[in-house]
C-alpha cells in the first residue's frame, strides 16, 4: 500500500489529518479525514463518458452519518439508517454548491461524491469538515477539476472569530456561518446570526479565508505527490465554432432589444424562444438544401443541442451588457430598485394566522399554526437528539412557474430554501413563548427569491397569529454582474430568476432593523473583492429596510389577542420535588386531572424546576387544571384556613387532609371550646369536610397542628386552661395546724427494716423478676391507686387536654 498522510494544524492547536491509499482503493479518489475522535471517509467516482444528450454537470453529493459513529442504535422498527435526514441533506447541499462551479463547463460525465461520518464523540462538529474531505478526495483523483476548495465554520464567541468551534463553544456564539472557498475566492456562504452588522459578517469571511488557504495548499501538495495533478482527457461536447460565431452575430441584437423592452416573465421567455425557433427553422431549411455529402457527420439533433447552448450564451451576454452599459434590467428597473410590493393578512378565516406577500412576480401564501408541547418535532440525528418548537415548511409546486407537471415529494431544494427562511425567523420567537409554532409557505408565483418572500410572508403570518415576535424580519436577494477583466460591475437588488441564472452572484440576507439574522451566498465569478461584497451588503440593507416598512405598514405589531380557534396555553413552574406528585403513580393523577378538566398537561424538568404547560379550549378549563396542580404543589402556611377532609379518627383526635397528600392532626381539645370525651361526640365522621386553621408546623418533624375551635366563637363563660408547662394557681392555704412534737428520727436503714405492711416488721419479699405483682381490681373510669399508698388518685385530665400528640 502506498499510504500518504498529510497534517494541518489549526490556530487553537487542534490538528486535521488526511490519509489516502489505505481504504476504498477502487474509487477514483478516497481520503480518511481525522480531527481528534471525529473521522470522515470521502470518496469520489466518475463515469468514463457522458450520457449522450447531457448538457449539464450531473454531480451528486451525499453526506451520511452512521449511528455507530456515536455508539447509538438508529430509531424505528428496522434499526438501520434510512433516507437522508434534513441535516444530512443540508450538509450535502453545502458541499455541492462549492464543488459544482469548479468542474469544466463542457464536462458532463456523472460524478458521485460520498462523505460518511464513521466516528464522532460529540465534541467537534463533523459537517464543517465534509467539504474539506470531499475536495481532498477529488484532489486524489484524475477527475477534471479547476482547483481545490475547503469549507470551515466560523463562529464569533466573546467578540473573537473561532474556526471550526466545538459543540460546547457554539453555545456562546452570536454568529454561525459556513464558508466554502478556494485559495483565492469565496464560493459559498450560509449561516445565521443574532442581529449582527454587515461589517461583522465581512470580518467572519476574512477569518474564514485565512483558515481555508493552507487547507487548499495541502491538497495541492497531496495531488502532486500522487501524480494526480494531470487530469484525464475527455470530449463530452460536439461543437461548431462557425455556427457559434454566426449565432452571436445574427441573434445578439434581437436578444438585446428584447432585454430592453421590460416584458413580463412569460412574454419575455416567449420572445426569446421565438428568436431561437426562427433561427433553427432558417438553419435547417438551408441545411435541407445541401447535398448529403455536404452535411457532414453532425446530425440535426446534435446541431439543435449546440444551438440551445450557444443561444444561452447570447442571451447571457445581451442581458449583462444592457445592465453594465445602460443600467437597464430585464424588467426595466434600476439596479437598486425593489419591485412593487403588496401584502395582506388574514386572507384565510380558519388558520391561526395567515398572510400573502407579493413582490413583483413572486408570491408566498403563508399560514401559522399554534400547537402544544406535544406538537414539537423530535430530532433524532446521530449527534443531535432534541426537540424543535418552531417549524417552517416550504413548498414549491410546479404551477408557480407555469409548468404543466405533477407535484412530487419534497426535494433538496425545498428543504434548503425552507431552512434558510427558518434560520432568518427563529431567533425572533421568544424563548418563553409556550406554543409550538409551524409556518407553511406555499409559493404561488415565482420569479426571483421565493425563500425571501417566505421570510416576509412568515413574519406577517406570525404577527397575524399573535405570536409576540421580538422584531419583524424581512429578506432580500441580491445579484452581481461582473465580466472577467473589466473593472465595471453592477450590484442588483431584488433579482429576477433570469438575473440569478445569468448573473454572477445570488446573495440573500435576512434581518431586523437592528442587524442580520441569516445569509446565503453563491458566487460564480472569480476575483470578487471584499469592497464589492461590502457594497452588496449595504445595498441589501437598504432594500431590506424598504421591504420591512411595507410589512409594518400592513400590520404594525403582533395582534394582542389570539383568534378564537387558537388553543389556550398557560405555563407555570413547580418545584422539582413535586413533579412526581403531580404525575402520580403510573400517571394516574395527571391523567385524571386531564380527564376532569378536558385539558392537556405536560411536564418537563429543566434548569432544576418542573415546567408545566396546560392547554385547553377555554379559560375555565385551564383555571380548573391549574387549581388542581397548585393544590398539589402548594406549601401549607401557618395561620391559613383550609377546607379539609377528615381522613381518619383516633381516640385523641382526627387527621384532616388540608391539601392533596398533606394531613394534619386536629386534636380533640382543638375541635370545640367545650370538653369532649370522644371525637364522635362532636359529630365528626371520616370523609366529612371541616374548616381548620394551621396553628403550627413542627420544625423537627414537619407535622401540622390544626384547630377548628379557633374559627368558632368562644363562649362567654369559658375559663382558659393554663398553657402547657404553666403552673396552675392554687387557693391560699390556711394556717398550718400544730402536729405536736415529732418523735426521734430513726436511722434510715432502720426505717427500711421496719415495714408497716407485715406483722414481723420486715419488708415483704418482692416477686421474682419477670413475675408481675398482682394488682387489685380497678373499677371502670377510676384512676389506679397503689394500695400501699394512702393517697387520693391524681387527675391527669387537664394535662391530657393540652398534650400535643
Amino acid at each position: 500500500m502506498n499510504v500518504i498522510t498529510k497534517t494541518l494544524q489549526l490556530a487553537d492547536g487542534r490538528t486535521i489529518t488526511i490519509e489516502t491509499g489505505k481504504v476504498a482503493k477502487q474509487t477514483d479518489g478516497a481520503v480518511m479525514l481525522k480531527m481528534n475522535n471525529t473521522v470522515l471517509l470521502a470518496t469520489v467516482c466518475a463515469a468514463k463518458d457522458a450520457v449522450p444528450g447531457t448538457d449539464f454537470m450531473p454531480l451528486q453529493v451525499d453526506y451520511r452519518e452512521q449511528y455507530s459513529a456515536a455508539g447509538r442504535f438508529p430509531g424505528g422498527f428496522t434499526k438501520r439508517e434510512g433516507k437522508a435526514s434534513d441535516n444530512e441533506i443540508l450538509t450535502s447541499r453545502l458541499v455541492d454548491r462549492v464543488l459544482r462551479p469548479l468542474f469544466p463547463g463542457n464536462y458532463h460525465a456523472e460524478v458521485f461524491v460520498n462523505v460518511m461520518l464513521l466516528s464522532a464523540d460529540g465534541v467537534d462538529q463533523p459537517d464543517a469538515l465534509a467539504g474539506f474531505a470531499a475536495s481532498a478526495a477529488l484532489a486524489c483523483s484524475d477527475i477534471p477539476f479547476e482547483c481545490p476548495i475547503s469549507e470551515v465554520r466560523v463562529a464569533r464567541i466573546n467578540g473573537q472569530y473561532v474556526i471550526d468551534p466545538t459543540f460546547e463553544q457554539m453555545k456562546q456564539a452570536d454568529m454561525d456561518i459556513m464558508v466554502g472557498a478556494s485559495a483565492e475566492n469565496i464560493m459559498m456562504v450560509e449561516g445565521e446570526m443574532k442581529e449582527v452588522s454587515e461589517q461583522d459578517l465581512l470580518g467572519a469571511l476574512k477569518a474564514a479565508m485565512d483558515a481555508i488557504k493552507p487547507m487548499c495548499e495541502l491538497q495541492k501538495e497531496l495531488s502532486k505527490e500522487l501524480g494526480k495533478d494531470v487530469k484525464r482527457e475527455y470530449n463530452h461536447e460536439v461543437n461548431d465554432e462557425d455556427l457559434r460565431a454566426r449565432m452571436n452575430k445574427e441573434l445578439y441584437q434581437p436578444a438585446y432589444d428584447i432585454t430592453k423592452q421590460a416584458l413580463p416573465k412569460q412574454d419575455r421567455a416567449d420572445a426569446f424562444e421565438k428568436i431561437l425557433e426562427d433561427f433553427k427553422e432558417k438553419f435547417f431549411a438551408e441545411r435541407a438544401e445541401l447535398a448529403e455529402d455536404a452535411k457532414g457527420e453532425i446530425s440535426d439533433d446534435e446541431y439543435s443541442a449546440m444551438m440551445d447552448r450557444y443561444y444561452h450564451d447570447v442571451e447571457r451576454d445581451a442581458m449583462r451588457r444592457c445592465i453594465l452599459d445602460e443600467g437597464i434590467r430585464l424588467d426595466g428597473r434600476k439596479t437598486d430598485e425593489i419591485r412593487p410590493i403588496w401584502c395582506e393578512v388574514s386572507p384565510l378565516p380558519m388558520p391561526h394566522g395567515s398572510a400573502i406577500f407579493t413582490r413583483g412576480e413572486t408570491q408566498s401564501l403563508s399560514t401559522c399554526t399554534l400547537g402544544t408541547k406535544l406538537d414539537e418535532k423530535m430530532v433524532d440525528d446521530v449527534l443531535d437528539k432534541s426537540y424543535q418548537r418552531f417549524l417552517l415548511h416550504y413548498n414549491f409546486p410546479p404551477f408557480c412557474t407555469g409548468e404543466a407537471k405533477a407535484q412530487r415529494g419534497v426535494g433538496r431544494r425545498e428543504i434548503g430554501h425552507g431552512h434558510l427562511a427558518w434560520r432568518g425567523l427563529k431567533g425572533q420567537i421568544p424563548e418563553d413563548f409556550p406554543y409550538t409554532v409551524r409556518l407553511v409557505s406555499q409559493i404561488l408565483e415565482s420569479n426571483g427569491s421565493s425563500s425571501m418572500a417566505t421570510v416576509c410572508a412568515g413574519t406577517l403570518a406570525l404577527m397575524d397569529a399573535g405570536v409576540p415576535m421580538k422584531k419583524p424580519v424581512s429578506g432580500i436577494a441580491m445579484g452581481l454582474i461582473k465580466n472577467p477583466g473589466e473593472d465595471k460591475y453592477a450590484v442588483l437588488s431584488d433579482i429576477l430568476g433570469d438575473e440569478d441564472h445569468l448573473g454572477d452572484m445570488d446573495f440573500k440576507t435576512t434581518g431586523t432593523k437592528d442587524g442580520l439574522t441569516a445569509t446565503q451566498m453563491d458566487i460564480k465569478c472569480d476575483g470578487l473583492s471584499f469592497d464589492i461584497l461590502e457594497k452588496a451588503l449595504m445595498q441589501a440593507k437598504a432594500g431590506r429596510e424598504h421591504i420591512l416598512k411595507c410589512l409594518t405598514d400592513t400590520i404594525a405589531e403582533p395582534r394582542a389577542e389570539f383568534k378564537p380557534q387558537v388553543p389556550r396555553i398557560v405555563q407555570i413552574e413547580i418545584p422539582k420535588e413535586f413533579i412526581g406528585a403531580v404525575i402520580g403513580p403510573g400517571g394516574k393523577i395527571i391523567q385524571q386531572m386531564q380527564e376532569d378538566t378536558k385539558t392537556t398537561i405536560t411536564i418537563d424538568e429543566a434548569d432544576g424546576v418542573g415546567k408545566v404547560q396546560v392547554s385547553g379550549p377555554d379559560k375555565e378549563s385551564i383555571d380548573a387544571a391549574l387549581a388542581k396542580i397548585k393544590a398539589i404543589v402548594a406549601i401549607p402556611e401557618v395561620g391559613e384556613v383550609y377546607d379539609g377532609v377528615v381522613r381518619s379518627i383516633m381516640p385523641y383526635g382526627c387527621f384532616v387532609e388540608i391539601m392533596p397528600g398533606k394531613d394534619g392532626l386536629l386534636h380533640i381539645s382543638e375541635i370545640d371550646w367545650k370538653r369532649l370525651e370522644t371525637v364522635e361526640e362532636a359529630g365528626i365522621k371520616e370523609g366529612d369536610h371541616i374548616q381548620v386553621k394551621l396553628l403550627e408546623i413542627d420544625p423537627k418533624t414537619g407535622k401540622y397542628k390544626l384547630s377548628h375551635r379557633v374559627l368558632i366563637e368562644k363562649p362567654a363563660d369559658y375559663v382558659e386552661r393554663p398553657a402547657r408547662g404553666e403552673r396552675r394557681e392554687r387557693p391560699e392555704r390556711g394556717e398550718r395546724r400544730d402536729r405536736g412534737e415529732r418523735g426521734e428520727r430513726r436511722d434510715r436503714r432502720e426505717r427500711q427494716r421496719v415495714g408497716d405492711s407485715s406483722e414481723s416488721g420486715m419488708r415483704p419479699e418482692r416477686p421474682e423478676r419477670g413475675e408481675r405483682r398482682p394488682r387489685p381490681e380497678q373499677k371502670e373510669g377510676e384512676a389506679y391507686r397503689d394500695p400501699a399508698e394512702n393517697k387520693e388518685p391524681k387527675d391527669f385530665s387537664d394535662t391530657l387536654d393540652h398534650m400535643d400528640f
